[in-house]
């Protein structure tokens, strides 16, 4: 119902930084809570960050809070996550969604419709 697209994923050395853009198409999501996860190979997925519909609220994994910012636009229908002081394991294929629920989700099941992903290689 609602297409997911991520882009701005590449190649960056440890301590650079990189923005990644999630477009949706098909719905808005003014009203929907939106997320970042994070997948390795050998590895769940895993949360990375969250936003309100109105951008006025957001969460962090542990692993990313002080180093990641969620932000939304909802004119353009697109969700970011900037990404700072990378370290080689934040290495992974990360993934925009939209949650099932008008709170802030944290949780994979929690949300119902997932981009293809963007590749995040940190290189030391």
């Amino acid at each position: 119902q609602v297409q997911l697209v991520e882009s701005g994923g590449g190649l960056v050395q440890a301590g650079g930084s990189l923005r990644l853009s999630c477009a949706a198409s098909g719905r808005t999501i003014s009203s929907l809570v939106m997320g970042w996860f994070r997948q390795t190979p050998g590895k769940e997925r895993e949360f990375a960050a969250a936003i309100s519909s109105n951008g006025l609220r957001t969460d962090y994994a542990d692993s990313a809070k002080g180093r990641f910012t969620i932000s939304r636009d909802n004119a353009k229908n697109t969700v970011y996550l900037q990404m700072s002081s990378l370290k080689p394991e934040d290495t992974a294929v990360y993934y925009c969604a939209r949650s099932r629920y008008s709170r802030l989700s944290v949780r994979e099941y929690e949300y119902d419709s997932w981009g293809q992903g963007t590749q995040v290689t940190v290189s030391s």
